[in-house]
């Protein structure tokens, strides 16, 4: 990995991935039915954030996002090496991840918290997905500014989430008082209660 990559770009660059995440965000509007969406249209709502969590989680969306997707196109993926298949590895985890939330979601009635499937080993299993996606696509490109990128994501959001789980508090009660203490926040073994 050296910390200046040589530019180029081509078919097979980091963007692809990014593409291959995205087109997966996508396809679901097309699989899933009304009632599917409905219930999955609660990932979506909106939490009255603080101005600081409204700048950092905007951040993350307007700065960080489209940064390693520009970034991406001009980084060639490892081919061939064992960076490549580290990275794929990890961006397929996320992606599974992402379908497997997105799944459990919609499976879940509309007035209760999401909290099974792979909410059950984190409580935020997008997030979580979108840094595993970054640190995929970072290691299958050996690029240190796409890890930094990661890492940052990461970290703001590790900030703005305190603020998204006590909405959920106050949304959901004593469901979801019991659910965060049961559920790691990120990573973790679940707690039997």
């Amino acid at each position: 990995m050296s910390l200046v990559p040589a530019f180029e770009i081509g078919l097979w660059n980091g963007w692809i991935l990014q593409g291959f995440f995205l087109l997966t965000m996508f396809v679901q509007d097309f699989v899933m039915g009304k009632e599917a969406k409905k219930r999955t249209s609660r990932l979506n709502q909106f939490v009255p954030f603080g101005k600081t969590e409204k700048i950092l989680a905007y951040s993350t969306h307007v700065v960080i996002m489209p940064l390693v997707l520009l970034y991406s196109i001009f980084v060639p993926l490892k081919l061939g090496t064992p960076w490549l298949y580290v990275g794929l590895a990890i961006l397929a985890l996320s992606v599974v991840m992402y379908i497997m939330a997105i799944l459990n979601a919609a499976g879940t009635s509309v007035g209760e918290p999401v909290t099974r499937g792979v909410y059950r080993i984190t409580r935020h299993p997008i997030y979580l997905g979108a840094f595993l996606l970054y640190i995929g696509t970072g290691i299958a490109c050996a690029s240190w500014v796409i890890l930094l990128c990661a890492v940052l994501w990461i970290t703001i959001w590790h900030i703005v989430v305190p603020t998204e789980e006590g909405f959920c508090v106050e949304k959901y009660g004593d469901v979801y008082r019991e659910y965060m203490a049961r559920t790691p926040r990120w990573l973790g073994i679940p707690k039997s209660t």
